[in-house]
């Protein structure tokens, strides 16, 4: 509950003490002259103390009830036989304060998809022209008869021939493969941050940079670092075993 201001408590002494004097004789005048309490207040007082039951409300600043009472006096009659009571007092405003908070979000449409739409232009044009200045031919066809030395796989699945080199058929075709795999699908309920930024999810961005790195690495060197029977070579000795 709100604590009582300070004038209304002087009012309310201020109204105890003229009932207390003005308690057995009947001064309308004193009453209507020197307190602030409202003359119909007055008036209802003084016919709850001849014996009626009152309800009386305090319309500027507090709401009053009262029950009535066979001995002549309301059951909830204070000092001097009044009635009012002051039960709270509620300041102008509103209880529920609504603030709006920044939110660091944004619709798909348009912002994302207006932005993605131009992207695939700007790739579809760099492949038309890179297409037509870039002269890669097809092949002749395949001879089973002979086969090339060294025989490579595409540049997406040198890593994977690059680990054949090093682990057991095994380990490196379907173990490593599967744990990446794993960590993969986890991946999404492992990290919930909702945060875009790097530096709120320094783990998962040193993951993905390591794992991304690593398979880097192993391209690199089965494209332009194994020559005939897939051997290590240097290719700025023996040449480029690569074709692109």
């Amino acid at each position: 509950m709100t604590e009582i201001p300070e004038h209304l408590l002087k009012r309310a002494q201020e109204a105890r003490d003229k009932a207390a004097a003005a308690s057995g004789a009947d001064a309308p005048s004193d009453a209507a002259g020197d307190s602030r309490i409202p003359q119909h207040l007055l008036d209802r007082t003084r016919a709850a103390r001849a014996g009626g039951a009152v309800a009386v409300a305090d319309k500027a600043d507090a709401v009053v009830a009262t029950a009535p009472a066979s001995g002549g006096l309301p059951l909830a009659a204070g000092p001097g036989g009044h009635t009012q009571r002051l039960l709270t007092v509620v300041k102008s405003g509103s209880i529920q304060e609504v603030k709006t908070l920044p939110v660091d979000k944004v619709h798909t449409w348009p912002h994302l998809l207006a932005v993605e739409f131009v992207a695939s232009l700007a790739c579809t044009a760099f492949l038309f022209v890179f297409s037509w200045v870039v002269n890669a031919p097809l092949l002749q066809a395949a001879n089973f008869n002979q086969t090339p030395n060294p025989s490579k796989a595409p540049w997406y699945f040198l890593g994977l021939q690059e680990l054949l080199t090093m682990f057991h058929p095994m380990i490196a075709g379907v173990t490593l493969p599967g744990i990446g795999l794993i960590a993969l699908i986890l991946a999404a309920y492992l990290d919930k941050n909702p945060s875009n930024k790097p530096e709120d999810r320094k783990f998962m961005t040193s993951l993905m940079t390591v794992h991304l790195m690593f398979w880097a690495v192993l391209v690199i060197i089965g494209s332009f670092f194994r020559g005939p029977g897939f051997n290590f070579t240097f290719p700025w000795r023996d040449g480029i075993f690569f074709e692109f």
